[in-house]
């Protein structure tokens, strides 16, 4: 188990932390993956309502953890919990409780050494990073053992995210920064990364060689409830393209790192990203497809469009769905298309990469014919974790030329109890300073590079963004990108194969 630490969550009692790092952080106490002398300190604008351990209660049934509440282990999760009231703009008082919290003679007492991992998790809108993070160090809990956790979007372009990565430099050094991605914490993800760099079949099969094309998908079946005044201006574009996309595209692409820690599998994102082909001009509008979801059906209910949910006056040009074909210019990749979409009010939620091989060059067989599907590697994310493995077989009890496709489950069942969560996982590797499942600022700086071409295309196109039905897959424009290419979107709804 990893040695006690002090977790600070800055917007504490915010949607973030309620919704995902509260309720991973009990999960994690629960099967001992947490030591329960740490420390976990929640900041608010205001104080809580009610007793603590009433208002956890609370967040935890809104907010089901991976694991059961019970009473023992809520009291054993409230007593390492501290609830503070704190500015986020202005030093004062509240700053000087938690400096005392966490650096006074309880604190070292608590921590029996002054090298307790003190890790700062901003749950917090990025225009008070810097401000934080001044005030961090100005109170002097920027030392040694600290590392901050700075959540997404970083930045809303690329002057704006070089600006922040410039004003947490002169706090917090880049070993102490971790950029989270949650999508890199998730278990399928890590499962790749194992199965690739530990199997040799893998690599051997890893390239344009036999890969006919990748498809990555993230897929939501809301629409911007409760996140209208982020993201209008924004668009998924910036919330989704740039940071979870295309870290899971350099994850699939990136060559083998001579090691598995932050530096090397840095070094070869990178490399992914500098190879991205840059589009331009008309490339853009046959490349990148743009749209807004308009009024439609969910599950049979009537739903409105995104104009509806935002109560807005007039047009807006935000996009709420994306697909793209990028293409990565370097020797093992060459002319594989990356087929990249992601949208709201699509029909189920998910998401997954699709690995699908070439087809086989000839059939010997006559009556094979279109039977044969092309070979599939398949990680999906949510709404759980699942890899798979898809091939043909002959149909056993069927005449010799009928063939089916079975699917071969790479799913491990954890050892003693439930997986750990993404940001769980994150958190701990933070407290462990582990740098390998965070994003370097160099990866943002060429992510953003990459996307801001794109969009500044579009504020200059004549072209208008494209509509789509709720509770359908996307804009015509989206399925014609395929089909161009003789190729279809992959969707199962369950991610499965049927047994039929």
């Amino acid at each position: 188990m990893l040695d006690a630490f002090d977790l600070v969550i800055f917007g504490g009692a915010g949607d973030l932390s309620r919704r995902k790092l509260l309720p991973a952080l009990y999960a994690g106490v629960a099967a001992g993956r947490v030591n329960r002398d740490s420390r976990i300190i929640l900041t608010s604008r205001s104080s809580i309502e009610g007793s603590q351990i009433d208002w956890l209660k609370g967040l935890f049934v809104a907010n089901k953890p991976a694991c059961g509440v019970e009473e023992k282990s809520l009291a054993e999760f409230s007593a390492m919990v501290t609830v503070i009231e704190l500015g986020l703009m202005t030093a004062g008082d509240d700053w000087v409780a938690l400096q005392a919290l966490l650096t006074g003679d309880d604190a070292r007492d608590n921590a029996k050494d002054d090298e307790r991992a003190l890790v700062h998790f901003l749950a917090v809108p990025p225009a008070v990073f810097t401000r934080t993070c001044e005030l961090l160090c100005e109170y002097g809990l920027n030392e040694s053992r600290a590392r901050i956790v700075l959540e997404k979007p970083l930045g809303h372009d690329l002057a704006s995210a070089q600006a922040i990565n410039e004003d947490v430099g002169r706090c917090f050094k880049e070993d102490q920064t971790f950029r989270i991605d949650h999508y890199l914490g998730k278990e399928a993800v890590q499962n790749l990364l194992a199965l690739r760099f530990s199997n040799i079949m893998f690599e051997e099969l890893w390239s344009a060689n036999t890969i006919d094309h990748i498809q990555i998908t993230i897929a939501e079946d809301l629409g911007v409830e409760g996140r209208g005044g982020f993201y209008e201006g924004t668009g998924a574009m910036r919330d989704m393209v740039q940071n979870h996309l295309l870290q899971l595209l350099c994850l699939v692409a990136m060559e083998p790192p001579a090691r598995l820690d932050g530096d090397s599998i840095r070094e070869e994102k990178l490399k992914v990203l500098k190879s991205l082909k840059q589009y331009s001009g008309p490339e853009i509008d046959e490349n990148v497809v743009r749209a807004q979801y308009s009024a439609g059906a969910m599950a049979g209910e009537a739903v409105g469009s995104y104009g509806d949910d935002l109560e807005l006056d007039g047009e807006s040009t935000t996009e709420t769905f994306v697909a793209l074909k990028a293409y990565i210019e370097n020797w093992r990749w060459a002319n594989v298309p990356f087929y990249l979409r992601t949208g709201k009010r699509l029909p189920d939620r998910f998401a997954e990469i699709v690995i699908q091989f070439k087809p086989i060059p000839h059939s010997p067989h006559a009556g094979w014919g279109k039977q044969i599907n092309p070979n599939r590697f398949i990680i999906r994310m949510q709404p759980e974790d699942h890899l798979a493995l898809r091939m043909m077989v002959k149909n056993h009890g069927s005449a010799t030329e009928a063939l089916k496709e079975v699917e071969m489950n790479l799913d491990v069942v954890a050892d003693g109890g439930a997986r750990l969560g993404p940001y769980l996982r994150l958190i701990l590797d933070a407290a462990r300073g582990d740098q390998s499942l965070f994003v370097h600022r160099d990866e943002v700086e060429h992510a953003w590079r990459w996307v801001d071409n794109i969009i500044a295309h579009w504020e200059h196109s004549p072209l208008p963004v494209k509509k789509y039905q709720a509770g359908t897959w996307g804009p015509y424009e989206a399925h014609d990108l395929m089909v161009r290419d003789e190729r279809t979107w992959f969707y199962e709804p369950n991610g499965r194969l049927g047994d039929g």
